[in-house]
């Protein structure tokens, strides 16, 4: 008998067990009865008709990843390296698509290596359409097209493809040489161009600066000369008046006016004995010579004299 009451309350006890089972946050339960789908169990502790029903798959209802590295062909038949990521889930908690997430594929083994085929093909084909030159400017456009060429495949599987990154783009090593080169030589060429548009504005700056500074200068010079004639015209005015002034005072005093064109005669050469520079002038100091000067001179006064009488 007591033998019997164990047994009993051993049964209670699996019985018990059997019959109430926790859903972990995150995750969906799949039941079966006898191998046949029957319903789902959402997170939390949920009751299954113990020895009947089997909790067959877990589903995790949590972002997933999954990182790719593979090649492609482009259409001028360069091979291009791709390494990116994808970010997938499932697609919502309805009862249809956990069914399809549980019972499309085999196993989880079988469904990454189709997901993961499926991308690469995908990119493939993109690639196989672009030239090598335009494959690295055209990351969101391969994600977009792998996006919307097996977004409604997945739906299909139960999942959705929530972002795609394309880490990596790279050629092969004489391509990517060639291509250093070509960006080398272009900047190269773009730096002589700029250097050239530099030097040409650097000497049209200074053509112009000299331009200015040759009309400043021809300008200053031009006033300049025009203010020496003037001065030299006054000083021969001023001189001239003065020398009139002398004669007639001296005529006025009954006096000789070649005494004093002799003296300023030879003041000037004194002045220009003592001043001059290494200049030689030669002067005939002859009485004849002298008597020459004094009647030149002479002659010069009387024009004077006679020009002042007319005015």
């Amino acid at each position: 008998m007591e033998a019997f009451t164990i047994f009993i309350f051993f049964l209670a006890v699996v019985f018990f067990f059997s019959t109430f089972k926790t859903i972990a946050q995150g995750q969906i339960g799949v039941v079966t009865t006898f191998g046949k789908y029957r319903r789902i169990m959402m997170p939390g502790l949920n009751f299954k008709l113990p020895f009947i029903e089997t909790i067959y798959k877990r589903i995790s209802i949590q972002n997933r990843s999954a990182e790719l590295e593979f090649q492609a062909i482009t259409g001028d038949q360069a091979t291009v390296q791709f390494k990116a990521l994808l970010l997938f889930a499932v697609l919502d908690q309805r009862e249809e698509t956990i069914k399809n997430v549980a019972f499309k594929f085999l196993d989880e083994k079988n469904f990454m290596q189709t997901l993961v085929r499926t991308v690469e093909g995908s990119v493939r084909s993109f690639v196989a359409t672009q030239k090598q030159a335009d494959i690295l400017g055209s990351r969101s456009e391969i994600v977009d097209h792998v996006k919307h060429q097996i977004d409604q495949t997945l739906e299909t599987w139960g999942y959705h493809l929530i972002d795609m990154q394309m880490n990596d783009i790279a050629f092969d090593s004489a391509i990517m040489k060639s291509m250093a080169q070509v960006v080398a030589s272009n900047n190269l060429k773009a730096a002589a161009e700029n250097e050239g548009q530099a030097l040409l504005i650097t000497k049209t700056k200074q053509a112009e600066a000299e331009g200015r500074a040759i009309k400043i200068a021809a300008a200053a010079e031009k006033e300049a000369a025009q203010l020496r004639g003037q001065g030299i015209s006054l000083f021969r005015e001023e001189a001239a008046k003065g020398m009139s002034e002398a004669i007639k005072q001296l005529q006025g005093s009954h006096l000789d006016a070649s005494v004093m064109l002799f003296s300023m005669w030879t003041e000037t050469i004194r002045h220009v004995a003592e001043n001059g520079k290494g200049n030689v002038i030669f002067l005939d100091g002859s009485v004849d010579g002298m008597e020459h000067s004094i009647k030149r001179l002479m002659s010069m006064n009387n024009g004077n004299l006679w020009k002042g009488n007319q005015e």
